[in-house]
Order: C-alpha cells, then structure tokens, then sequence
C-alpha cells in the first residue's frame, strides 16, 4: 500500500479546497452546493464513464470526500454514493438509463427504507410485505429511522415477497416513488432539536413489476452492498478530526480560570486524552485509505468497511465526550456569547449518539470483523 498521494492526487486536493473556500458561502442550502458538484462531475467521478462518471480513480475519490468532509461540505449524496453504485452493479437496463443519468446531474433524491421498529440489527426478519398482483406489487408495512424521507423522491426499499423462505431468502429490493398513493411520512424529533429521522409507513403501496433490482426473493444480496458502499466512506473520521482540531485550538489558546475549571487543562488525563484521541483519528485515517486502496485494486472490501465504520463511529462519540470535558461547564452551552466553539461541542454530543446505531450497529458490524475477517465461528 502506498502511504504518499501523487501529484495529481494532490493537485486535485488543492482543486477542491479552493472551490469549497470560493463556493460554500455563496449557497444557502446543502442542495444547491451539491448542483454545483454535479456540473463538475464530482459527485459520480469514480463511476464508469459509461454511466456519466469520469472513470477516475478510487484515491482521487478519497481525496475529494476528505476534503469535503473536513471543511464539513455536503460533498455527496445517497444517490451518488450508494443508490447509483448499487444499481450500476444489479439494476436492469431499464433502471440504469432512466435513474443513473439524473443522479449523475443531482436531479434526483432518495432515502433508505431498510429498519423498522422490530427489525433494526437484525434486519433480514424484517416484516414489510409485498405481494404480486398481476404487473404490480402491493406493500404494506411501515419502516423507521429513515433519513431524509420528508425530502426523497424516491425510497430503496427492502420487503419480504416470500414469506416461507429462509429469513435471507425472501427479500427483495425496490425502487419505490415516495409520491405514490399510500405512502404516509412522519418525521421523528431527536434530542438535537431537528427531525432527521423518519417513519414511513405503506398501507396498499403499488409499485410496478419493474421497481424491482436484482432478482425477486434475492434482495437480501443486493442490499448488503448498498451497506458495504455507505461503510466505506472517510467522512465519519475526518469530520470527527476537524471538531478535534478545533478543542485542541481552543484549550491552547484558552485560559483555564474563563471555564471556571481551575488548572483545566493543566490536568494530565485530558491532555493524554487528546493526544489519546489524536492517534486514533490517525489510525482511523489508515483503515479509510486502506478501504479506498481496495477499491482501486479491484477487490471489494467488506469486513474491512465494517472496520472503518465501526472505529470512526465510536471514534466520534469517544471524542465528543473528551470535548465536552475539555471545555468544563461552558461546554454544555449550545448558543450564545457563553457559547465556545459557537456552540459546536454540545451539538457533536448530541448527534453522535446515533452514529454507532445507523449504517449498523458497531455489534453488528463487529460480528462481520468477527465471522468475516477473523473467520471465527457464528455464536
């Protein structure tokens, strides 16, 4: 493995630094920057070029994501990086002319239909039904924790059509409208003060025989790498680090007598937890690259994502905490000229609390390192 960017690696770093720096404060929402991605080309640049990417490497991808994710820019979309790739890989002919192109130019929104309230880690005995009825399937059930379903046009969705198979052997995959009749959103409020999260539930939901991706009863496969393509991305580290850099800077620069906390940070166990968390983002880092670098030489990571997910989810919430211990009492200040850091810590507390939760829980993803990678024995 190869620890140094080329040049072009690199020149494509200072590219993309220069447009956020000229780019993010002219847009007012997440949706317009990401229109300016798409006319790039950025946002499918590893795609193949016969489906409107630029066929370009896996690292400069790398490159691109940690950019955006360190200057906190919405560098991507589900679309882009896992709806798109997972339908280049089982989609049918029909399903790659009509949604890889509006992708390709950011026409297109989507959500993940895949927990609900019974079925979150252990998704394969998920119970949302659909049943065949002439050149339709008709879905019932009700699906949660669904990010950005007030906004998607679309839903990729998992339903059980065999209801007598095995549990991982009966599902299968759709491509469902999210204006069709019978479907009803309901926007969840978390502890952060925004709705996020979504249930969604589908009551007589009619969608064409064609929605369907991959084979009918085999959808459980096709789903298990969308999850691979949304473990592998950088972003979970290296929006973490920023947040990191920014503690360290204040506690340099500050005072301990304006926190209130005398001798704060003159106190060893949170300067050895900072540097503590330091080199973990570094070896964080690594297993990103390391996912990134598979990629470019042909193999498909797996437990290898579950890795980099699993580290940089809990890395996050590891370094939330030693945040908010590092700034004392003003660290729970979310607005306000009492407010450190405008505020940014109390909310990376509240927010990561979800992470080691979604894209897999961090036991989930422990028993794939565990099966996967070590090739020890299911329990």
């Amino acid at each position: 493995m190869e620890f140094r960017f080329t040049p072009e690696q690199e020149a494509l770093r200072t590219e993309v630094r220069s447009f956020i720096k000229a780019e993010l404060p002219k847009v007012r929402d997440g949706e317009s920057f990401t229109k300016k991605l798409a006319a790039k080309g950025w946002l499918t640049m590893s795609w193949p070029t016969e489906y409107g990417g630029q066929g370009t490497q896996h690292m400069r991808q790398l490159v691109y994501n940690e950019e955006m994710a360190y200057h906190r820019a919405p560098g991507q979309t589900m679309g882009a990086d896992r709806v798109g790739p997972t339908i280049i890989l089982f989609g049918s002919g029909e399903q790659k002319a009509e949604f890889l192109p509006r992708i390709v130019r950011d026409e297109v929104t989507w959500c993940q239909g895949f927990s609900e309230p019974g079925s979150g880690s252990d998704l394969a005995s998920l119970q949302t039904r659909a049943v065949r009825d002439g050149d339709s399937w008709v879905i019932n059930g009700q699906k949660i924790w669904t990010s950005n379903a007030q906004r998607a046009d679309y839903i990729i969705l998992l339903a059980r059509t065999d209801p007598d198979a095995p549990k991982h052997r009966g599902i299968t995959y759709f491509l469902v409208e999210m204006k069709a009749p019978g479907i009803t959103i309901r926007p969840l409020m978390q502890m952060t003060g925004q709705a996020g999260f979504n249930e969604v539930f589908f009551d007589d939901v009619r969608v064409p025989a064609n929605a369907v991706v991959g084979e009918v009863n085999r959808g459980w496969y096709v789903s298990t790498a969308t999850l691979d393509f949304e473990r592998s991305g950088i972003g979970r580290v290296i929006g973490g680090l920023r947040t990191y850099e920014e503690v360290v800077d204040y506690a340099k620069k500050t005072p301990a007598r304006e926190t209130r906390d005398a001798a704060l940070y003159d106190v060893p166990t949170v300067r050895h937890a900072l540097a503590d968390i330091g080199m973990s983002f570094a070896v964080g880092r690594l297993l990103s690259y390391r996912v990134a670098w598979m990629q470019s030489q042909g193999l498909v990571p797996n437990y290898e994502a579950s890795m980099a997910k699993t580290l940089g989810t809990e890395l996050h919430q590891r370094m939330a905490r030693v945040a908010y211990t590092t700034l004392g009492l003003r660290g729970q200040v979310l607005e306000g000229q009492w407010a450190p850091m405008h505020g940014q810590v109390p909310q990376t507390v509240l927010s990561s609390v979800s992470l080691t939760i979604a894209a897999g829980t961090s036991e989930i993803n422990r028993n794939i390192i565990a099966t996967r990678g070590l090739g020890l024995p299911r329990g």
